[in-house]
């Protein structure tokens, strides 16, 4: 069954969000997974496509849009749908809804900052996972 780690962010601006995708999905390459990154929409997944490969100048994240070439190659793919490409370890999730498609991961991070519409959404989302339930953690990053 799929485990969800909700990261609880003290930033209320949604770079930070996109920030912390960065670092979250560094780590997670770093211990070896294959990781979907759900963005809200095509304009978030071109614009984190950019701040991967810019972060940090020590860091390389091999990664494509899915519908790219050789996206079944990389070991973190980006999109917007519901095509996860060939990813299903872990997905981290920027939109404000459980995507349908979130049940075919291992693992799903979703990822929480402080605007009220976004906290709204995932308490929703947070009573859908435990409500079938899905094995959830929570993980405050304000402390």
């Amino acid at each position: 069954m799929t485990q969800v780690d909700f990261y609880i962010l003290p930033a209320t601006e949604p770079e930070a969000q996109l920030n912390f995708v960065c670092r979250l999905t560094e780590k997670a390459l770093r211990k070896g997974h294959h990781i979907y990154i759900q963005a809200q929409n095509e304009a978030q997944a071109k614009a984190l496509d950019q701040l991967l490969w810019e972060f940090r100048p020590d860091s390389f994240i091999p990664h494509l849009l899915v519908g790219d070439d050789n996206v079944e190659g990389v070991p973190v793919a980006i999109g917007h749908t519901d095509d996860c490409a060939h990813h299903h370890d872990v997905m981290i999730n920027l939109c404000s809804h459980v995507p349908d498609h979130f049940s075919r991961f291992e693992r799903v991070a979703e990822i929480v900052f402080q605007q009220e519409n976004l906290l709204k959404a995932k308490r929703d989302d947070w009573r859908f996972y435990k409500e079938r339930g899905y094995v959830l953690n929570r993980h405050d990053m304000r402390r």
